[in-house]
């Protein structure tokens, strides 16, 4: 839309790998206002604000819960307070940006929610998305404006010379090359090794790689989504997803092959 001519390299398929095994929303990420992350929190707001004006087929605002037990390791005045700040970075115009505290006498309508020793429940708005179907739309919506998709295509190296980027890659069995004035490295896991595959190699910072785990159970919670604490102070989402539920996500670090 800018005017440039695109290319874009797919190595397997369109979302094929983390882009379809995401835990389905598009929020601004409430938890990392506990570590002071603002900026992070503000950017990703003004984002989920962009795709619900221009994708509204596929993001769309749904109600979560936020439970507070007597044993929480974040109390009810804790969780206010972020939902307070979530308010204001997302801008208080909008009526999504709102919050509110569910009376007692309501508790009895959030089917599945645990009732003993809770002391509050918080509701707030964020997003939800089926996240395969929005990349194959920004990736169709590119080719509807001119880019050229090459899917699978599996980058051999790329170089920068006085004329640009000389690029090499495999598709339908053959080497291929050509060439661009830039190269976006964009390979999600694989980001360290395609550009070891460059010359010369772009200054990267050091990147941890992080496995996310996801629980599919076969039952239906409504169009509700929990955000509850685990027993080791972990948030983690529990949300309604193709007539199931989605729990998760934990993450812990992962040393490996990204595929694996």
């Amino acid at each position: 839309m800018a005017g440039y001519r695109v290319v874009m390299l797919e190595q397997l398929g369109i979302a094929a790998a983390t882009s379809s095994r995401s835990s389905k929303l598009i929020h601004g990420g409430l938890r990392y206002l506990e570590s002071g992350q603002f900026q992070l929190v503000y950017e990703c707001l003004r984002e989920r604000r962009w795709l619900l004006v221009n994708k509204p087929q596929l993001v769309r605002m749904v109600p979560f819960y936020i439970p507070v037990y007597r044993h929480s390791k974040r109390p009810a005045c804790m969780v206010r307070l972020g939902l307070t700040l979530y308010a204001l970075l997302s801008g208080i115009a909008s009526r999504y940006s709102r919050f509110r505290s569910v009376p007692k006498s309501a508790w009895d309508h959030l089917s599945g929610l645990n009732r003993e020793d809770l002391v509050a429940v918080y509701r707030y708005y964020d997003a939800q998305t089926d996240d395969a179907a929005l990349t194959r739309n920004v990736v169709e919506s590119a080719i509807t404006r001119g880019a050229h998709l090459i899917c699978p295509g599996s980058l051999v190296g790329a170089e920068l010379t006085t004329n640009g980027m000389r690029v090499d890659y495999v598709a339908d069995g053959q080497l291929n090359t050509l060439r661009c004035r830039a190269l976006v490295n964009c390979s999600g896991p694989w980001v360290a090794d395609t550009n070891t595959r460059c010359t010369p190699p772009a200054p990267l910072p050091p990147i941890d790689l992080v496995a996310g785990t996801h629980i599919q159970l076969p039952l239906s919670l409504g169009e509700k989504i929990f955000y509850v604490e685990a027993e080791d102070g972990r948030a983690v989402f529990v949300m309604p997803w193709q007539g199931k539920t989605l729990v998760g996500t934990t993450e812990r670090s992962y040393r490996g092959i990204p595929a694996m």
